[in-house]
């Protein structure tokens, strides 16, 4: 299977479910022309999380999809969480991403987490910062570099 991006999502707000909207423009060192949590100031300025990990969520019952874990990028056939910090993904032609983070510490219990006893952002969501940003749309290939 070929890695791509299956969903670009945003919001306008922190600590909200995102929306896909199919296609952005990354700015290099900055994150997603706006959303909400880019930011020159963070290592944090891009999340993803793979398709495989929401799946897990629906087997559990849930109606989730895409963007309702507040990550900017859905993957499909990469495992993430192996990738380890400092790692460089090629996405699409030209853009570059790095790994900055595994995982987060989930400071509230979010919905997903009262509703299900769980949520997998903080476990197998990762974060990365833009090396060099560009037009980044759904089906986008992902290659790590």
């Amino acid at each position: 299977m070929v890695a791509k991006i299956i969903a670009v999502c945003t919001s306008k707000e922190k600590q909200t479910k995102k929306l896909d909207i199919g296609e952005a423009y990354l700015k290099e060192d900055y994150g997603i022309i706006g959303d909400a949590h880019s930011s020159s100031d963070t290592h944090r300025q891009i999340s993803l999380l793979a398709i495989e990990s929401i799946n897990k969520m629906k087997d559990m019952g849930l109606n989730v999809n895409p963007g309702d874990f507040a990550e900017n990028l859905t993957t499909e056939g990469i495992d993430l969480v192996a990738l380890p910090v400092g790692s460089r993904m090629l996405v699409g032609e030209d853009i570059i991403l790095e790994v900055t983070q595994i995982g987060k510490e989930c400071h509230t219990r979010c919905a997903i987490y009262k509703q299900a006893g769980d949520c997998i952002m903080p476990k197998e969501g990762i974060f990365a910062r833009v090396i060099k940003g560009g037009e980044i749309k759904i089906e986008d290939k992902i290659k790590v570099i």
